[in-house]
């Protein structure tokens, strides 16, 4: 039996629990995953807590970012394939496909291969920075060539990937930090 995380009540840290639960199957348009890595973020820290767009429905699963191998595919799922090395896209209701696990199900839309030169901890670490700025900049900001971006804590990894993002569009981005320890760093990014 496969361990996963899940809690019953919205909370600290301290209410998370490992809980070993049969194999699930995937449904209809949906694959399982052999986790091999996870990411920790912001979003899924306020959804325990109860703080997120998302409501957790208790008991909840938990977590966005994953890698690992597909094990299982449910019927519907595309061109996906059993041992197919995959990460997940944070697309989907974190409370129902939550990924902190040995096993995951997610929707097959919300996974994708990753290169070959990342390892899974990469692969999984890969997604939420930039749909974060992608979805402010272009999406919400309509960044434009001609634009200047000021962005604030631009060593955080949604700052870095802020910055390649106004780069790879033309755009001038100013980036700020608190400290001189990571003034060089920025300079070449």
């Amino acid at each position: 039996m496969p361990k996963i995380v899940r809690f019953y009540q919205t909370g600290a840290a301290d209410v998370l629990q490992l809980e070993d639960v049969p194999l699930s199957e995937p449904g209809k348009g949906e694959v399982r995953l052999k986790v091999a890595a996870i990411g920790l973020n912001r979003a899924e820290v306020m959804f325990r807590q109860g703080q997120y767009l998302e409501a957790p429905v208790l008991p909840s699963r938990l977590g966005y970012e994953a890698a690992g191998i597909v094990d299982a595919v449910g019927p519907e799922a595309g061109d996906i394939q059993i041992n197919d090395r995959v990460s997940t896209i944070p697309s989907f209701p974190i409370g129902k496909y939550g990924v902190y696990g040995e096993s995951a199900i997610v929707p097959a839309s919300a996974v994708t291969g990753y290169p070959d030169s990342l390892s899974a901890v990469e692969g999984a670490a890969i997604w939420m920075q930039y749909m974060t700025a992608f979805g402010a900049l272009v999406e919400y900001g309509r960044l434009k060539k001609e634009d200047t971006v000021l962005i604030t804590a631009a060593s955080s990894s949604v700052g870095l990937a802020a910055i390649q993002i106004v780069k790879s569009i033309g755009a001038s981005a100013v980036a700020t930090t608190r400290g001189d320890s990571k003034k060089k760093f920025l300079q070449v990014h």
